[in-house]
């Protein structure tokens, strides 16, 4: 594929780079043109500050294509949702099976691990898996959401599940000011695939992310918070440093 075509590039636009899938995107926010990659999708994301710069963009993925090349290859082989598929669900091991009507979770019991049923063929068995997943980690996430928000005194914030390719989490705290800010609460997201992690991993990412309503920022104070939540925040962190790419691995 001829990669400087002279043409207008437009956000969007997909082009292969090195035989990898380079994506275009424009963000007003973005201070100069760079790549960076989605795991999940397992593909380059070329971004510009503004339209005008999409070629720049191109230019720039042509010129860094071993560095795509090695990105790409240091992506750990999919993991597919599947019936005999073991998979780790906050620490512990967890069976899939197939079984019929809907998705349920089965304990362990006597030595044998949790099991995850569900109905269901390829794809069809692997989004019933997910569903089934999302629906506890809005359960979990939510109690623990609660349980951290009332440590430091603020109301509880509203809870969302997602899957998130750039972040674990995220969050709005209230407004301050303005006509019904006292009548807010802080609306925090979180991806589902934070129950692919130990429970601590799992924990330390609510934390994180209820110490974002009281401080807005990444300051020594925000992590202050944090660690009086968590205590050392350093471990869980490294371990989504190193896990976050076979957690996005899964399905």
């Amino acid at each position: 594929m001829v990669l400087f075509r002279s043409r207008r590039y437009a956000h969007g636009d997909r082009i292969e780079v090195a035989g990898a899938p380079v994506v275009l995107r424009v963000s007003p926010r973005a201070r100069r043109v760079s790549l960076r990659l989605d795991p999940t999708r397992r593909e380059i994301i070329a971004t510009a500050p503004a339209p005008r710069l999409l070629d720049e963009a191109v230019a720039f993925a042509g010129e860094r294509a071993g560095w795509i090349a090695a990105q790409l290859a240091e992506l750990p082989n999919r993991t597919s949702l599947a019936p005999g598929v073991t998979i780790e669900v906050l620490g512990e091991p967890c069976l899939l099976q197939a079984a019929p009507g809907r998705a349920r979770w089965r304990p362990a019991a006597d030595g044998a691990p949790q099991v995850l049923a569900a109905a269901g063929e390829g794809e069809a068995y692997a989004r019933a898996v997910v569903r089934l997943i999302r629906a506890e980690a809005r359960r979990v996430l939510t109690e623990r959401t609660e349980r951290h928000a009332a440590a430091l005194t603020k109301p509880m914030p509203t809870v969302a599940i997602m899957d998130a390719r750039a972040r674990w989490g995220s969050c709005r705290p209230p407004r301050t000011r303005g006509f019904g800010a006292q009548a807010e609460v802080g609306r925090i997201r979180y991806s589902w695939r934070l129950m692919l992690a130990p429970f601590a991993v799992m924990d330390y990412v609510a934390a994180h992310e209820c110490a974002h309503l009281v401080e807005a920022n990444h300051s020594s104070r925000f992590w202050a918070v944090v660690r009086d939540l968590v205590g050392d925040e350093r471990p869980h962190r490294a371990w989504l440093r190193a896990n976050g790419a076979r957690l996005h691995a899964f399905g």
